[in-house]
């Protein structure tokens, strides 16, 4: 992020957060999912304990933001799954890698995986509205509100594609 401000004519990267999963939330994951409650199980069996979100302007600069992290040489995919061009069941979209990052200790390196998700502002503006929505409810949605919301995804989808039209006539 700070290399495309200083070196590059315009900056891919709309913003950046970044997570590290909660104790609580690993337990319960590792439960979840019927692994041992260690260090070391929680080492092998989650992907996400680190976490990542990059935030472009144009559909073009996530696949941009992509292929330039996976040229660095300390990084190794392990996983990728795009949802910009296959959406979930419920309209979401984004690009989603996990990939190994090494953690250099004073005696060791370790190798670290991490979930990366990149997408457009579109795209964070429809998850994060739909999470709020969605996860902060104690019984199931409706299914016309699903679809509903299903129908912004694909709205927002459309507006992605207009922004990306537009910017390449620029």
């Amino acid at each position: 992020n700070s290399e495309f401000r200083v070196h590059h004519h315009r900056n891919p990267i709309h913003h950046i957060e970044s997570r590290l999963k909660s104790t609580r939330s690993m337990y319960n994951k590792l439960v979840q999912r019927g692994f041992p409650t260690s260090i070391e199980s929680a080492k092998k069996n989650l992907n996400d304990i680190a976490g990542v979100r990059v935030v472009c302007c144009y559909i073009d600069d996530v696949y941009d933001m992509e292929d330039m992290l996976l040229r660095q040489s300390d990084v190794r995919l392990i996983e990728r799954t795009d949802y910009i061009k296959n959406p979930n069941f419920n309209g979401y979209r984004s690009l989603h890698l996990v990939i190994e990052v090494p953690i250099f200790l004073s005696d060791r390196t370790y190798h670290m995986p991490v979930e990366i998700q990149i997408r457009t502002v579109a795209m964070d503006t429809w998850a994060s509205l739909e999470h709020e929505l969605k996860y902060k409810r104690m019984e199931e949605m409706p299914e016309h509100v699903a679809q509903e919301l299903k129908d912004c995804a694909k709205m927002m989808a459309e507006l992605d594609d207009t922004m990306q039209s537009i910017h390449k006539m620029l």
